[in-house]
Formats: structure tokens, C-alpha cells, sequence
């Protein structure tokens, strides 16, 4: 099955944790951490330079920065793409904003968005920082980004959006992105271009 043609990967915009761990260097324990208002004016921004690609499929981690990110972006998309929520590419485990919120919780704040196919408890478990956060071990978010990067390559559609996190499209695309930041993925070679 061919790949799709094109691939935008879009980071989420700035969250609360982006904006605490700026100021202060450390994690500020923002448990699945929330756009701040510069973050939403960020995806404000993006929005107009998305509108006129025909995307048939956005896919969004269920980290709720990214969700807020993709309703802002897509929420009114004239393309109305469907809307999947996906933990393959979910970020990488290594801080209190990286741990999510129960499937049911999402579901309650985001009625409108299917989140049924999710494990209740979607993050890794398991050994903790000194923080006292639980964190993904490498080898297992090695295997993610890879699993997602089959898994898009499988896909029927023809154009996707996927909205994110820096880390794991660092893994997936070589490229560090800024808030709102997008870069599109040519899954035909592994590469990716700006």
C-alpha cells in the first residue's frame, strides 16, 4: 500500500508547563499541562496557513495541549477532516506533562471526539524520576516512533495532519519544531522537509 502523499506534522502550541519550565529550568508539575492564552493565539495563527490544504484525516495525541491545539486548528477546517485520537505518537514520557488524564476523563471534556479505542490508562507505568514522574524507558519510545511511522505509512487517506509534541517529531522527522511549529513528512525515504 502506498504511503500518503503528504504528511504535515504540526507541534501543539505553547502549554502551561512550556511557559513554567522557561522561567524556571525545572518541571513546575503540571500534570498533562493546558494551552496557555499565548498558545491559543499561537494556534490562531497557524490556523489561516492550514485551511487551504484538503487534509482527509488529523490525527492528535490525547495529550489535552495537543487536542486543544487540533480543535482550534481543524475544529472548523473547511476540508472537515476526521479526527483521530491516537497514542502511538504520543510524547516522549519524561515529565509531569507528558502523563495523561484518563480515557474517560477526555471523553467527558470532549464529548464530540471518540476516544472508545483507548486504554483507560493510555501512558506508560512504571519507574519513576527523581521528580517522582513516571518515565517512558528509551528502547520503548523507540519502538513507538517506529510503530507510528508504519502505521502512517499504512493509512488509506491521501493527506494527514498530525498534531504533536517536539520530542517524539524530533525522533520522527530529525527536526525540532517551535510551538505551532509544522513540518511535512516524506515517508517515502524518511525524511522530512520544512
Amino acid at each position: 500500500m502506498p504511503a500518503p502523499t503528504r504528511i504535515v506534522c504540526i507541534r501543539h502550541g505553547e502549554s502551561t508547563f512550556n511557559a513554567a519550565h522557561r522561567l524556571t529550568g525545572r518541571d513546575p508539575g503540571h500534570v498533562d499541562a493546558r494551552l496557555t492564552e499565548r498558545g491559543r493565539d499561537q494556534v490562531a495563527a497557524a490556523r489561516a496557513g492550514l485551511a487551504e490544504i484538503p487534509f482527509e484525516l488529523v490525527v492528535t495525541s490525547p495529550l489535552t495541549r495537543a487536542i486543544e491545539t487540533t480543535m482550534g486548528l481543524f475544529g472548523a477546517h473547511p476540508a472537515a477532516p476526521r479526527i483521530l485520537v491516537e497514542v502511538l505518537h504520543r510524547e516522549c514520557q519524561e515529565a509531569s506533562c507528558d502523563v495523561g488524564r484518563a480515557a474517560s476523563e477526555i471523553a467527558a471534556e470532549f464529548p464530540h471526539l471518540s476516544v472508545g479505542h483507548l486504554p483507560e490508562i493510555w501512558w506508560h507505568a512504571g519507574e519513576r524520576s527523581a521528580d517522582g514522574w513516571e518515565i517512558e524507558p528509551r528502547p520503548l519510545f523507540d519502538r513507538r516512533v517506529a510503530e507510528f511511522r508504519r502505521w502512517l505509512v499504512a493509512r488509506p487517506e491521501r493527506t494527514i495532519a498530525v498534531v504533536g509534541h517536539g520530542t517524539f517529531f524530533y525522533h520522527l522527522t530529525g527536526a525540532w519544531l517551535e510551538n505551532c511549529g509544522r513540518i511535512e513528512l516524506d515517508l517515502s525515504d524518511g525524511a522530512a522537509a520544512a
